[in-house]
């Protein structure tokens, strides 16, 4: 049984703290949040003890392994503190906002041979990853193009796009990390964006739409399309093609049911809403993975190094947006 600490209870903390309260090999132990009210709420719902900060958590004998789910700035500090504790530890992205101290971190982290996660969730859903292992077992040969589709159905409140890191590190960063799950490394980025949904975000300092072109270091070529607003719902979709054909990964919906009338053919549910709806299936599994990779001592499949490389993608795309240029990585 590993046991747990959860710090950081808002809605991504209190959904993972309930998915490991229900997990068959994992304890939740302990739940920490600066807000009072949101920790003792996820403490009543999974029957944790609540800290009083998050040192106490940190240094329970009855915790294996933290979760940190608080905000992003905070992310670093609860890591390394972590580490330093002994425990294994899954972290929601990105690590940081800031490349060179998520560098810094490691330097000062890897002696431990530490277990590091990356909340990298989409690496986990059922549909990618049978796209993955399909790409992987040669079914349409030679992978030349892949477009990866992201859009949100509404933007977050700009106090969030304020502190988010911006469109690329905050949202983008996981189709980054995707693009490598799929294609390998990447070795070039061009990057485009605009404001078209929300005045607010671009005085904000941050765009609300963007496309993004990556090369692999084997020449395939991966188109990233990116808006936070998008009236039909969360459109998660992913299209790989090769020499031998093509595989595509489609939205997600309630049911398949399809209704047929005089006013419309083939009509089916609108797509599922958001990400913790559309992606329960991945969650799950990425917390299954990170216990078994506790249990077992294994590297998990998304370590320090992927939140590493997608932040450094992320950068690049802003480097890109900012010069108009293409940014070769080394």
């Amino acid at each position: 049984m590993v046991k747990f600490a959860v710090l950081g209870c808002g809605r991504i903390g209190r959904m993972h703290a309930i998915n490991l309260a229900r997990h068959p090999r994992a304890e939740l132990a302990w739940v920490f949040d600066v807000a009072d009210s949101a920790a003792a709420s996820v403490a009543e719902a999974t029957g944790a003890k609540q800290a009083r900060d998050a040192e106490e958590a940190l240094a329970a004998s009855d915790v294996d392994a933290v979760l940190i789910a608080s905000s992003t700035n905070t992310h670093l500090d609860l890591l390394e503190r972590a580490v330093e504790a002994g425990k294994a530890v899954l972290c929601e992205k990105p690590i940081d906002l800031d490349l060179a101290k998520v560098d810094a971190c490691w330097g000062r982290i890897k002696e431990r041979n530490p277990t590091i996660m990356t909340g990298f969730n989409r690496r986990f859903d059922p549909t990618f990853r049978a796209l993955r292992d399909r790409l992987q077992q040669g079914e349409i040969g030679k992978l030349e193009q892949v477009v990866i589709t992201s859009r949100d159905p509404g933007p977050p409140p700009v106090a969030y796009i304020e502190v988010s890191g911006g469109l690329f590190r905050d949202m983008t960063i996981h189709d980054f990390d995707m693009a490598r799950y799929l294609m390998g490394e990447i070795v070039s980025v061009f990057a485009v964006g605009a404001n078209l949904v929300e005045p607010a975000i671009k005085s904000a300092g941050d765009i609300d739409a963007a496309m993004i072109i990556l090369e692999s270091a084997d020449g395939a070529l991966c188109h990233i399309n990116n808006s936070r607003r998008c009236t039909y719902g969360y459109d998660q979709r992913i299209e790989a093609f090769g020499e031998l054909g093509m595989l595509q990964a489609a939205n997600q919906r309630p049911s398949s049911i399809q209704a047929w009338g005089s006013k419309a053919t083939e009509a089916k549910d609108p797509v599922l809403d958001f990400f913790i709806e559309r992606y329960t299936p991945a969650y799950l599994a990425e917390i299954d993975h990170f216990v078994d990779c506790c249990e077992r001592g294994v590297t998990p499949i998304a370590g320090y190094r992927e939140g590493r490389e997608a932040l450094r993608l992320a950068d690049a795309a802003l480097e890109s947006l900012q010069t108009g240029k293409k940014v070769a990585l080394g």
